[in-house]
């Protein structure tokens, strides 16, 4: 009984750490991230910070996984709508800029070409099985499913906050956002889906 406030202290902290750590790695990248300003910012200690994470990099990876995870959770696939998929990333990018750019830093610093993460099949397995059975139904295009996939989130990425082009922020005016979801929408729909 006795341990369970020192507990909820910790987790606290733990949850201080990774969100202080989330706004820097989205800003800095994971040369650019300080170590004392994340501290700052979590009220805490490198110590503590270390005794989580091990170090920098593994702070790093907690996130960015984290992040992938969050996607894969609150923005799970369709593949018998495809186009309604790319929507909901779409507005996941809106809501949560942060994320897409630790995906972005982890390209750039850390596997410049190939798959993003080395363990691909454990994130896209089941994304992959749900495109494989689309086709097979006859609802998604042939190809690849790994292709398919890859071509709906770089359509969905169209405005995202790392968007070579423009990168839209959820202050926008909704009919504005609306009028790019349509776009997105029936361009996914004539791209993939039969």
């Amino acid at each position: 009984m006795a341990d369970q406030p020192l507990t909820s202290r910790g987790a606290a902290t733990r949850g201080r750490i990774l969100d202080a750590a989330t706004r820097e790695f989205a800003e800095h990248g994971i040369a650019g991230a300080r170590i004392e300003r994340i501290v700052a910012a979590a009220r805490t200690n490198k110590a503590q910070l270390y005794a989580y994470f091990g170090s920098k990099e593994g702070l790093f990876d907690a996130i960015f996984f984290g992040s992938l995870e969050r996607i894969t959770n609150v923005v799970p696939i369709d593949a018998t709508d495809l186009a309604d998929w790319a929507v909901r990333l779409y507005d996941e990018y809106l809501r949560r800029p942060d994320l897409i750019r630790l995906a972005t830093w982890a390209r750039l610093e850390r596997r410049p070409a190939g798959h993003l993460v080395e363990d691909t099949d454990r994130l896209d397995e089941h994304k992959l099985r749900a495109i494989a059975e689309a086709q097979a139904s006859g609802v998604v295009r042939p190809g690849d499913p790994f292709d398919v996939l890859a071509l709906v989130i770089a359509m969905s990425m169209a405005w995202s906050p790392v968007s070579n082009v423009y990168a839209a922020t959820a202050d926008e005016p909704s009919d504005v956002h609306e009028q790019r979801r349509a776009l997105l929408r029936e361009s996914v729909k004539r791209a993939v889906m039969t």
